[in-house]
């Protein structure tokens, strides 16, 4: 297959920045398309294939190159992904032969290389997850494909499913998963279809998290660390969009982005509030339920965000870990006697898990009634984990 030259420098510059000076990949991706409004749609594919994949196995390639620089890592993709490379990419590292052969050799190398991990992250695999980090950190390398929720206060799965296939977008409902559909793999939903409101996008393991609320209509309903909403969302539609649902977070602009997302889902009861140093005094038991989904250190999500385990450093780890325990202990007062309190992550160790839930089981305040993990490479979802503990 031929290559374009400025669809290949392009690639190899969004890599850069990723790993010169730390961008999030989907924002840089989304800026270099921005600036590039010509490209066609194979084009801006080609440049995300090449980036994501490179960023995913950048050990690996680093490895079957010879090098760990950039183009040369690109250069391996580019023979992953079957092109011959051509003579003007320069790069100091093995040639598309010897990459042939050090191929054969990468199954013989460490964990750490094959998997493309950094050396801190695996070690800390292994002393969380013991034999299954080896499970786990191969699933989270697989490329996710995207999944649906639908919006139940618009529509019905099976009519989404056909408002979709009438737009040309082929979607399948997920078994166990009552509102869940998936698209093919290497498929998107185009944004039109996105800010429609009958579907939103969401990982079918995010999908199981506000089920554990057991939210009902007319209930007031905390989600604390709501974000842009997604959850927030999904609990509107849960409890049919009868009595409240306030989305709290301490960023203002993505509360604006949750009550922007409410109107268009028809979620009237979802209400913005930002978080300040006085609203757990403030909402003193005022929730039937609670929904804390911690910040975390975000490793289940690796198969989407592959360029996080680079970024990700172990002193941050550690202050995330405090910031759980804080939330914990201190989010937890507004939610009446009897109320239910979920606490949620989207990481599959431990120690940002079962650890920080064990931290407020001490008092006997709490009785945990339920317990979920969402395994990669068990479900096939991105990971998670929720508790749910009914106040005393």
């Amino acid at each position: 297959m031929k290559m374009h030259r400025i669809l290949a420098e392009a690639a190899s510059e969004t890599i850069k920045l990723v790993f010169k000076e730390h961008r999030v990949l989907d924002h840089a991706l989304a800026e270099a398309f921005e600036n590039n409004p010509k490209w066609g749609k194979r084009d801006r594919g080609f440049i995300a294939e090449t980036a994501f994949e490179v960023v995913r196995w950048r050990r690996a390639l680093g490895f079957v190159a010879d090098s760990e620089e950039t183009d040369a890592m690109c250069a391996a993709q580019w023979r992953r992904m079957g092109y011959e490379i051509p003579e003007w990419w320069k790069f100091k590292g093995a040639s598309p032969e010897e990459m042939a052969l050090r191929e054969t050799q990468l199954a013989d190398q460490l964990r750490a290389i094959r998997e493309s991990i950094p050396d801190w992250l695996d070690a800390l695999g292994v002393n969380e997850l013991g034999d299954a980090w080896d499970q786990e950190i191969a699933a989270l390398n697989h490329r996710a494909p995207v999944y649906l929720r639908v919006n139940t206060l618009k529509t019905t799965r099976d009519e989404a499913i056909g408002w979709l296939a009438s737009q040309g977008v082929e979607a399948t409902a997920v078994e166990a998963l009552p509102d869940a559909l998936v698209l093919a793999r290497g498929k998107s939903l185009p944004k039109p279809l996105r800010l429609d409101g009958r579907v939103e996008i969401q990982d079918a393991g995010s999908q199981m998290i506000a089920p554990m609320l057991a939210a009902q209509p007319g209930e007031r309903v905390i989600d604390a660390c709501s974000g842009a909403g997604g959850k927030a969302l999904h609990i509107a539609a849960l409890m049919g969009n009868e009595g409240r649902v306030f989305g709290m977070d301490v960023d203002a602009k993505k509360l604006s982005e949750l009550e922007r997302r409410a109107k268009r889902a028809g979620a009237s009861c979802v209400k913005g509030k930002e978080i300040i140093e006085t609203t757990p005094v403030d909402f003193a038991e005022v929730a039937d339920r609670l929904l804390i989904d911690a910040p975390c250190s975000g490793l289940g999500t690796l198969r989407r965000q592959p360029d996080l385990k680079w970024r990700l450093k172990s002193a941050q780890l550690d202050r995330v870990r405090s910031i759980q325990k804080e939330l914990l202990s201190s989010y937890p007062a507004m939610l009446k006697p009897g109320g239910r309190l979920v606490y949620a992550t989207c990481s599959i160790l431990p120690s940002e898990n079962r650890a920080a839930v064990d931290s407020i089981l001490a008092d006997d305040e709490y009785e945990l009634i339920n317990e979920r993990i969402i395994s990669p490479a068990r479900d096939g979802f991105d990971g998670f984990y929720a508790a749910a503990l009914i106040k005393r």
